[in-house]
């Protein structure tokens, strides 16, 4: 791993939902649900949240590149390979729920 490698994530976020969790693929996208109101970014920082811990890094590796006001996000994560971030994803494939 290099210090400049970067990976691009799709993500479709559900927004008030019942817990904060990763619900699994959809596509080429990971379906990501979080108990914050899409209102004054709240959705977007739990969804970056969620994601940091998901995948062992540090929040501040994780920004929001497109998708702001929208379902349909890219996350990008610094430091990660396409590799290890499946390796990472793996366990939370499935389902993986982050205690609220």
């Amino acid at each position: 791993m290099t210090a400049s490698s970067a990976i691009r994530l799709r993500l479709k976020v559900v927004p008030k939902a019942a817990a904060n969790r990763i619900a699994g693929w959809i596509g080429d996208s990971l379906k990501v649900r979080v108990r914050a109101a899409p209102e004054r970014g709240k959705a977007n920082a739990a969804v970056l949240d969620l994601l940091a811990t998901a995948l062992d890094v540090k929040r501040e590796r994780i920004q929001l590149v497109a998708g702001q006001s929208s379902a349909r996000k890219t996350v990008e994560i610094l430091g990660l390979t396409e590799a290890e971030l499946q390796k990472r994803l793996r366990p939370a494939a499935g389902v993986f729920k982050a205690k609220s």
